[in-house]
This record gives C-alpha cells, sequence and structure tokens, in this order.
C-alpha cells in the first residue's frame, strides 16, 4: 500500500482506528450516556474516552520516543519537545455520532517537525479506511484514490452546523453539508468532494490526519487569510477558520468567499496579522498587545469584537452585530470556556446581551 518509510506507523495507526471503531459500534448498540464540556451542545461519551485510550496507550506503548495529543487526554507539554508527534481525535463528529448519524469518525494523524506527514481517517458507520503518507500517495480502503475533478463545478464540503446557521443563505454553488471536519478532508482527498472550509476555528487534533490525506492526494489545507499551519503548538487551537482543497477548486473558493464576504472569526488577534486591518485606527492604538481581542470579520470589514481576559474570561468590551455577536462569542467560548459580561457593551443598544449568555450557548461546529 505504501513505501517502506512509514509502513510500520501507517500499519499500526490503521489497525487502531478499526479497533476505535468496533468499539464505538460496540457503544451504539448498547447505549450510553452523553455529557457536555462547554455547552449544550459541546458532547462527550464514554465512547470518546475509551477509544482515546485505547489509541494513545497503544500509540505510547509501540512509539515510546513520540510525542502525543488527543482531544479526550490532559495535554502532556512533554509533547512540544519531539519532532514527531501523534494528535487523536477518538471521534471527530461527537454530535453526529451521541444523536445517530453516520457522518463521524476516529482521526489519527502524524507530524513531523510540525507539519502532517501521515493520516488515517475511519469511518465506521460506512467501513471507509482512508490512508496516506505525504509523498507515497492517499488510498481508500487499500486501493489508491481517484484523481481530483476538472471542475468547473466544484463540490464544496461545509459543515452542517455553518450551513443551518448562515450558508443555506449565501448563493455559493456547489455547496454540500456534512458532520465531521477530518471526514470532509478525507474524503476530499479521496475525490469525493473538492474543497472546504469554514467560519468558526478548529483545532489541530480536528484536522491533522485529514491534512495530511489532502497533501498525500496534491491538496493543502491553509488559514482563511491564506497562512499556514503548523501544528504541535503550545495552545493546539488555530484562531480562524480553514479553507483548503485540490488546488483549482480552492483558487475558485477563495474568490467566491471574498466575493460574497462570507465571515470568519479570528481569536486572540495580534499586531502583525493581517486580519488587525479590521479594527479602527483608534482600537489599533488601544488594544496593541491585549492578549484577549476576538473579531469576526468579513473580508476586512469588522462584524463583531470581543474583547476578554484570557485568564479571568471576563468580557471587557462586546461590540458589533447581534448575530455576528453571538456566533463570536460561541467561538471563544469553545476555544476558552464560558466567559462572563464584566461590564456593558459600548452599543448595548445594538446588541443581543443573550448572546452573552454562555449557559445556552451551542457552540460545536462541525
Amino acid at each position: 500500500m505504501t513505501a517502506p518509510h512509514f509502513s510500520h506507523e501507517l500499519s499500526v495507526a490503521a489497525a487502531l482506528a478499526r479497533e476505535a471503531g468496533a468499539l464505538l459500534l460496540a457503544h451504539l448498540r448498547a447505549g450510553f450516556t452523553v455529557e457536555h464540556k462547554t455547552s449544550a451542545d459541546d458532547p462527550v461519551t464514554v465512547a470518546d474516552r475509551e477509544a482515546s485510550t485505547l489509541i494513545t496507550t497503544a500509540l505510547a506503548a509501540t512509539f515510546p520516543d513520540d510525542g502525543l495529543l488527543s482531544e479526550e487526554e490532559p495535554d502532556d507539554h512533554a509533547r512540544l519537545n519531539h519532532d514527531r508527534v501523534w494528535l487523536v481525535d477518538p471521534i471527530d463528529g461527537t454530535r453526529e455520532y451521541s444523536t445517530g448519524l453516520p457522518d463521524y469518525c476516529v482521526s489519527i494523524g502524524l507530524v513531523l517537525g510540525g507539519q502532517p506527514i501521515l493520516g488515517v481517517v475511519y469511518a465506521p458507520e460506512t467501513d471507509e479506511l482512508y490512508t496516506g503518507v505525504v509523498g507515497q500517495g492517499a488510498f481508500l480502503n487499500d486501493q489508491p484514490v481517484a484523481a481530483p475533478g476538472p471542475g468547473p463545478d466544484w463540490r464544496v464540503a461545509v459543515s452542517d452546523t455553518e450551513y443551518t446557521r448562515e450558508l443555506h443563505a449565501a448563493s455559493l454553488n456547489g455547496m454540500k453539508p456534512s458532520g465531521s471536519i477530518a471526514l470532509k478532508l478525507a474524503r476530499i482527498a479521496a475525490a469525493q468532494a473538492d474543497a472546504t472550509f469554514s467560519m468558526s476555528p478548529r483545532s489541530e487534533w480536528d484536522i491533522a490526519a485529514g491534512h495530511a490525506l489532502l497533501r498525500a492526494a496534491g491538496g493543502e489545507l491553509t488559514r482563511r487569510d491564506g497562512r499556514p499551519i503548523t501544528y504541535n503548538q503550545p495552545h493546539p487551537h488555530l484562531e480562524q477558520g480553514l479553507i483548503g482543497g485540490q488546488p483549482g477548486a480552492v483558487a475558485w473558493l477563495a474568490g467566491q468567499v471574498r466575493a460574497l464576504r462570507l465571515p470568519t472569526a479570528h481569536l486572540g488577534l495580534q499586531a502583525h496579522e493581517p486580519a488587525w486591518a479590521a479594527l479602527s485606527p483608534a482600537d489599533r492604538t488601544d488594544l496593541q498587545g491585549h492578549p484577549g481581542v476576538n473579531i469576526r470579520h468579513a473580508d476586512g470589514q469588522l462584524l463583531a469584537l470581543l474583547v476578554v481576559n484570557p485568564e479571568t474570561r471576563q468580557v471587557q468590551r462586546a461590540e458589533g452585530d447581534a448575530f455576528h455577536l453571538d456566533r463570536l462569542t460561541r467561538d471563544v467560548t469553545r476555544a476558552l470556556g464560558p466567559v462572563a459580561l464584566d461590564t456593558v457593551p459600548q452599543n448595548a443598544a445594538a446588541l443581543d446581551t443573550a448572546a452573552l449568555d454562555t449557559s445556552v450557548l451551542d457552540t460545536a461546529e462541525t
């Protein structure tokens, strides 16, 4: 299936993904209780935890010199001292899994020097195993994936959550809503779709395996502003939405996203980043160096601003359109945990302050 380089790693990861998938199906048959993390729409189950333990224990035993990062395990920052790091999402698409929908997967990726090099994504419901190593090709159930389509009728895999809330109103052709982001990327690598983008940020474990598969199939994944993604960061959460797929489709999609002014969040915004220009000149001065500047913008137009103290999670400023402020607050809550209103928003008359009632936020995006 692949050249000798990384063949052992790929074999181990593929076997673990299948074993974890069987565990997930067994829990579905037996039934389970759904718990929640940051909100009612941020579920976790015993299956997430057991699958994570299964995968990480085996990876640690087999590759003791590698680092590990799993969504469901405490973050051991010793990983930052490793060049090779495994990134695991035992169930990408827990919301779908916990509600009986098939659009979830097991995701296991290996990064080398911060770059995704190997990916395994397994969809238990359909028994689809996507595997790949950069430079050695991508495979679906041990068969080489099909070549990407020529366009121009590109198929855009989008978040079903984002589609329901916003994208259904956009004049973007070819949208195909679905769940797991890892499964979206795997299916693009296998030429079952052509490109994807998101408005909300994602975490490293969500995308590492799918990103490796994309690269193995000749595609790429970047931040929405075009900057590259480097993995195994101290804070393993990307600060903005993503865009990726096969080159021709991505070039077309990037133009469409700009022309339609489709928003993205940008969390922890810093002065050296392109989105800083969306702030007013006064705010660029006042907020210089602040660690908790979060915005939602569309091609440079500011839609919402949320300034939060990252240590206390107190909201210091909340401004903008009520809908976009609500979306931004959900993204910040997803990254930091529940936030608390510390001051009256400067333009409170324009805001629905219920958007900041994080006890009712449904922050999960897929």
